[in-house]
């Protein structure tokens, strides 16, 4: 259990939450959520203890343990990978390093010997003797292999060192869990391993993520910060949705009624307090209009952007052929003699576990690298826009961002017409302004969509595109593209996103292609898929 005492935060005049009293208990998963700059991972740093707020305290229950889900890649390199894990449990690794240091000496004497047997008593107390074996589970449900248990952690790549870090999060059944973005890097299999793991956890998670499927998956409530306050709803992300909808909804048509019981009291005071007759009724309603109260609608920090995309043109018969596309990266075999035809209205989500293998495909279907062999032929008709995941090639330029936007903006529209779009897009009054330099992640994608739309493609190409995206950006996002009518070619790792959206699946393995005309959800569970994914990964 983990308990949050008048808790508050404040930078400058704007106040992220104040007077938080809020009790974390066993059994449950929280999800916090709130928009970008809301503080969620601020409160979970203060929860850890890392980030000391303005004022408030947070206290734990007497000897439990607490463990966070650490992003500091580098900080662990000249260590091995197993050892790393065990890590998550630090009083058991201290235990065992003074166990095996113990062992090694030379001259082992009586003294030894009785430290010895306190050492056993408490490593069998904390279960240390299956150390090594629960870590290497933790490592085998995350896609980390036998192979690289032993390795030190600088010749992992980066993508595996977040694995491990989870792991050592994981480790030793801590009693409280903080997870910062846990399914980052992590592909489906595991994240449904990650979401069983959840399912069976008995003590406290609080977890920050942007993806809804986990969150309804796995949360029992969801810490909402909004409103310069945290309020706890009961269920998952999808029953948070609605329920915060229909208390907003709820709240509006209130102060409707209040708005128009308040006119209609005026109306009358103005029209009869001169009348003699009226006067005694227009002096009462003037009573009730002084007790009638409109409750002050707080502002939410929750912002959706506006994302619209509208083809030029329909699309004709031919969209794309491709014949025998190979491509090998650094001696790996990413894909070998691919087949396939884009057909009218298709919107086809890439999977699979090496999204390299995804990025180098639409980076060869849109221009920018070369196949070993094949070839693929786009239709006259066809124009395409293309999301890449590695951005930075776009933002070379030190401009504002009306400058910026300004390059892909129609010749016959000005300054006006690029900062209304900007406007659109959550880039208000002088943040229009700013300099691509200074611009964030998520910051990075709103302009590219924004160029995307300018572009009135009637073919998008998308690889990752809701990285750095908060939850209302996703959403607007996610209603976009189902809105779309022409063809989408896309990558995520968004599990409801691709769900949503797709009408077909292809999955690139190493010995070929699975391509069905289904959701993604029914991939997913389909026996025929499942038997030849395990031939083709073979």
């Amino acid at each position: 259990m983990i308990t949050a005492n008048d808790v508050a935060l404040s930078y400058g005049k704007r106040v992220i939450f104040q007077d938080v009293n809020i009790k974390f208990t066993p059994g449950n998963c929280y999800g916090l959520i709130g928009a970008n700059g809301a503080g969620k991972t601020t409160f979970l740093k203060i929860l850890a203890g890392d980030f000391e707020p303005d004022k408030g305290s947070v206290s734990i229950g007497s000897g439990e343990r607490l463990a966070v889900l650490r992003q500091d890649q580098f900080a662990f390199d000249e260590l091995k990978v197993l050892d790393v894990v065990i890590m998550g449990h630090q009083r058991l690794y201290e235990l065992l390093a003074e166990r095996e240091a113990l062992y090694a000496k030379a001259d082992f004497n009586e003294e030894d010997g009785i430290r010895s047997g306190e050492l056993e008593a408490e490593v069998a107390e904390l279960d240390g003797y299956e150390a090594e074996s629960e870590a290497a589970v933790l490592l085998s449900g995350l896609g980390i292999t036998e192979e690289l248990l032993h390795k030190k952690m600088r010749e992992l790549e980066g993508g595996e060192k977040v694995r491990v870090l989870l792991a050592q999060a994981l480790f030793g059944n801590p009693d409280v869990l903080l997870l910062d973005e846990p399914t980052n890097n992590l592909d489906i299999d595991s994240i449904t391993w990650l979401e069983n793991f959840l399912d069976r956890f008995q003590n406290t998670v609080i977890i920050v993520s942007h993806d809804r499927h986990f969150l309804n998956q796995v949360c029992t409530h969801v810490a909402d910060i909004d409103y310069g306050k945290i309020t706890i709803y009961v269920g998952n992300y999808d029953f948070w949705y609605q329920a915060s909808q229909l208390v907003l909804q709820q709240k509006q048509n209130e102060n409707k009624k209040a708005t128009a019981k308040a006119k209609e009291l005026k109306d009358f005071i103005q029209r009869f307090s001169s009348n003699a007759s009226k006067a005694r009724q227009a002096t009462s309603r003037k009573k009730l209009l002084d007790k009638l109260t409109l409750e002050e609608m707080p502002t939410s920090s929750r912002k959706y952007p506006f994302i619209f995309f509208k083809p030029g043109r329909p699309c004709g018969d031919i969209i794309l052929e491709i014949e025998g596309l190979s491509k090998t990266v650094d001696g790996v075999l990413l894909f070998k003699d691919l087949d396939l035809t884009v057909n009218k209205g298709d919107k086809i989500a890439f999977v699979g576990s090496n999204s390299l293998a995804k990025t180098i495909l639409f980076e060869i279907l849109t221009g920018r690298l070369e196949p070993d062999s094949g070839r693929f032929r786009w239709g006259v008709t066809i124009s395409h826009s293309y999301f890449a995941k590695e951005n930075s090639s776009f933002f070379t330029k030190d401009v504002t961002l009306v400058e910026w936007l300004g390059e892909y903006t129609p010749v016959t529209e000005g300054e006006t017409f690029a900062r209304g779009f900007l406007w659109k897009m959550l880039f208000s009054g002088e943040e229009a302004m700013k300099k691509t330099s200074v611009l964030s992640g998520g910051e990075k994608v709103r302009c590219l969509l924004s160029k995307m739309m300018l572009s009135d493609a009637n073919c998008l190409v998308m690889d990752e595109p809701t990285n750095h995206l908060d939850l209302e950006s996703i959403t607007a996002l996610n209603n976009a593209l189902i809105a779309f009518p022409e063809v989408l070619l896309f990558a995520s790792h968004d599990h409801q996103f691709v769900d949503t959206i797709a009408n077909r699946i292809v999955e690139l393995l190493p010995g070929g292609v699975i391509d069905r005309m289904m959701p993604f959800q029914d991939f997913l569970e389909d026996e025929g898929v499942l038997r030849l994914r395990d031939e083709l990964s073979s």
